[in-house]
């Protein structure tokens, strides 16, 4: 389960990003969710993907 929270979400995602996954593909893949709900839902706190650095900035 993920949070719904976009602010908790967003510490949720790029804490698994920088300590377990290699992109966000891979963590979705993996965790079986939605790519495109969570960047829309980061976006709404304008965050957005960034690959090089594998993370929400």
């Amino acid at each position: 389960m993920i949070p719904k929270d976009p602010v908790m979400l967003l510490s949720f995602v790029n804490l698994k990003l920088r300590d377990y996954y290699g992109s966000l593909e891979q963590m979705c893949e993996e965790m079986d969710i939605d790519c495109s709900e969570i960047e829309r839902k980061l976006a709404s706190i304008d965050y957005r993907y960034d690959k090089e650095k594998n993370r929400f900035v």
